[in-house]
C-alpha cells in the first residue's frame, strides 16, 4: 500500500476517492501535522502503487475496510480518526460500523452515510436516476479506456466538471450512445484551487497504472448490498461530522431539507454537519482552509 504520511501524534486515516490518489489530501497532511497528528493518506485498493487483485470480486466493502483496519494495526496504532471523500467517505462510515473500537471518530465528505436500501443498490439507482445513471455505466467492461486515453484531459474534465467553478451543477448521467466524458468541459483556464503541476501529479500517479482497480469498487455495489445485510439498521456509533459543497452533483441526489436529520437517525453522535456554500465535489481541494479547521477541531475533539 502506497502511503503519504506527515507528522506524528494521534493517528488520522485520509481516504481519497474516485479518481484520485493520496494527492487529493495534500493540504491536509500538512496541516494535520502542523497541529500535533500522524496524517496518513493510503492509495487505497487498486489505486497507483498498492495491490491491485485480478478478481473484481477482491474489491468489496469487506475487503475495503480490511485494509484501513489493517493499515491501522501495520502503523502500531491502537485506533484512529478516519476520514473519507467520495468513494473514500463509505469506507470511513463502514469501518466505523463495523469496528468501532478501533475508530475514535469518522467523517465523510461528499457522500453521506444512508440505509440500506430495499432491494439491490444498482435497482434502487436505476429507479431515482434512469438507466443512463454512471454508476450502471460503470458496469460496463472496457470503461477503463476512457480514462486511460488521454490522463490529463480526464482529471482536466472531472476536477474542472464537478467543481463548484463548473457553472452548472454535472448531472451524473451517461446517455444510450456516448461516452463518460461526451458534453465535459476541458477549461482553457484552471480555477484558483487547481494548477497545472497538480494535473500533473495526478497524472504521474496513474501514468504507469490502470483503472481496472478503481472502477472494481463500482462493480461490487450490488455485492456489497448483500454483504451488509447483517448490519441492516445498525447505528454508527463514533463521534462524526459530516462535510460537502451545496454545489456537489452527490448533494442533488438527495433532499437538502432533510438530509442532516435522516443522516442523525443513522449516525446519532454526529458532532458536525455542513453544507460549504459555493463549493462542488471536491471540497477538501476547493477549500482547503474550510476542511482543514473542520478536521482538525474534530480530531483533536476526539483525540
Amino acid at each position: 500500500m502506497r502511503l503519504a504520511e506527515a507528522g506524528s501524534g494521534p493517528l488520522v486515516v485520509l481516504l481519497h476517492g474516485f479518481p484520485e490518489s493520496w494527492y487529493s489530501w495534500r493540504h491536509q497532511l500538512r496541516a494535520l501535522a502542523d497541529a500535533g497528528f500522524h496524517a496518513v493518506a493510503p492509495n487505497q485498493r487498486g489505486y497507483p502503487g498498492t495491490d491491485s487483485p485480478a478478481a473484481v470480486t477482491d474489491y468489496t466493502i469487506l475487503h475495503l475496510v480490511g485494509d484501513v483496519v489493517g493499515l491501522i494495526g501495520a502503523l502500531g496504532e491502537q485506533n484512529a480518526a478516519v476520514i473519507g471523500h467520495d468513494w473514500g467517505a463509505p469506507v470511513a462510515w463502514h469501518t466505523a460500523l463495523l469496528r468501532p473500537d478501533l475508530v475514535r471518530g469518522v467523517g465523510g465528505l461528499s457522500v453521506p452515510f444512508t440505509a440500506r436500501t430495499p432491494v439491490p443498490a444498482l435497482t434502487a439507482a436505476r429507479d431515482a436516476f434512469g438507466e443512463a445513471f454512471y454508476q450502471l455505466y460503470f458496469q460496463r467492461p472496457g470503461v477503463e479506456k476512457e480514462f486511460e486515453a488521454d490522463l490529463t484531459e480526464s482529471f482536466r474534465r472531472s476536477l474542472f466538471g464537478l467543481s463548484g467553478n463548473n457553472p452548472e451543477v454535472r448531472r451524473l448521467l451517461v446517455p444510450e450512445g456516448q461516452r463518460f466524458f461526451d458534453g465535459w468541459i476541458s477549461p482553457d483556464e484552471l480555477p484558483a484551487w487547481l494548477t497545472e503541476r497538480d494535473l500533473a501529479a495526478y497524472v504521474e500517479e496513474f501514468a504507469e497504472s490502470s483503472f481496472f482497480g478503481p472502477l472494481n469498487w463500482y462493480r461490487n455495489i450490488d455485492h456489497n448490498w448483500a454483504l451488509t445485510a447483517p448490519w441492516e439498521g445498525a447505528r454508527i456509533t463514533p463521534p462524526a461530522l459530516f462535510l460537502a459543497g451545496d454545489r456537489d452533483p452527490v448533494m442533488s441526489w438527495y433532499d437538502a431539507s432533510t438530509l442532516e436529520a435522516s443522516l442523525r437517525t443513522l449516525v446519532p453522535n454526529l458532532r458536525r454537519f455542513e453544507l460549504v456554500p459555493g463549493v462542488g465535489h471536491w471540497i477538501q481541494q476547493e477549500r482547503p482552509e474550510v476542511t482543514n479547521a473542520a478536521l482538525i477541531e474534530f480530531a483533536a475533539a476526539t483525540s
